[in-house]
């Protein structure tokens, strides 16, 4: 039995969610480009993704509210006839010593990571459960996994652990339905702010294609055994 090869990927307008997209089209998949505020880059990610001959939208959604999410899910699933691949890409990022955070700048670094995550997921579920497969990639943070003091990051850092969590959660719940759920986790990227090359072994950072190859492993109809899992594209970042 063929597998559906319908994808959503959240955050896709730019940079890794943007590789990721053209990478999916590439190999057949019909794809939901999400954005919140870049309409025209997310267009021109659509025109680029249909130029491989599937069906390829754009649909806008702030993800940090639930019923926002949830809807962003449902159009995505009505308008592809199903959903059995979900990226979850979004997220912000917060560079500042703790004691000066505010609340809102903790809520919103939270709720943009964790949460954005947690409700895209959930609503997705029924889908690829009757898709009859599936494939959950959720984007982290090297060294996310590992639990040390991170005072400049810190809102960043717990959002970005709690989706290893949580993902580890979702890969012992849902194996019993041919679905699995992986985690990304990406150092330094060409597109990253922040570019600490001094501290990475292999002094540069990670191209888009290193990044996209590892979702598409986990992606790969042949990756079945592969769940709960973390990887870390960061050459050799905090080791």
């Amino acid at each position: 039995m063929p597998i559906l090869k319908k994808a959503l990927v959240t955050g896709a307008a730019k940079g890794i969610g943007r590789a990721i997209v053209l990478d999916l089209a590439s190999i057949g998949f019909d794809v939901v480009i999400h954005y919140n505020r870049s309409q025209e880059d997310a267009e021109e990610v659509s025109l680029l993704a249909a130029a491989y001959g599937v069906k390829a939208l754009t649909l806008q959604a702030d993800l940090s509210n639930a019923e926002q999410a949830a809807g962003l899910v449902e159009t995505a699933a009505q308008k592809l006839a199903g959903l059995s691949v979900v990226v979850n890409n979004v997220g912000n990022y917060l560079k500042k010593p703790i004691e000066r955070v505010s609340v809102e700048e903790w809520h919103d670094i939270l709720n943009t990571n964790l949460n954005a995550t947690f409700y895209v997921t959930q609503a997705a579920l029924p889908h690829l459960k009757a898709a009859g497969w599936g494939r959950i990639v959720n984007l982290g943070f090297a060294g996310a996994q590992d639990l040390i003091a991170r005072p400049l990051i810190a809102p960043y850092a717990i959002a970005k652990t709690g989706i290893i969590l949580y993902t580890k959660a979702l890969a012992k719940e849902l194996a019993a339905y041919n679905i699995t759920a992986n985690v990304v986790s990406p150092g330094v990227v060409e597109t990253s702010v922040s570019q600490p090359l001094e501290q990475i072994p292999f002094s540069r950072p990670a191209t888009l294609t290193e990044m996209v190859r590892a979702v598409n492993f986990f992606i790969d109809v042949e990756s079945d055994y592969f769940t709960g899992q973390v990887v870390e594209v960061a050459g050799g970042w905090n080791l």
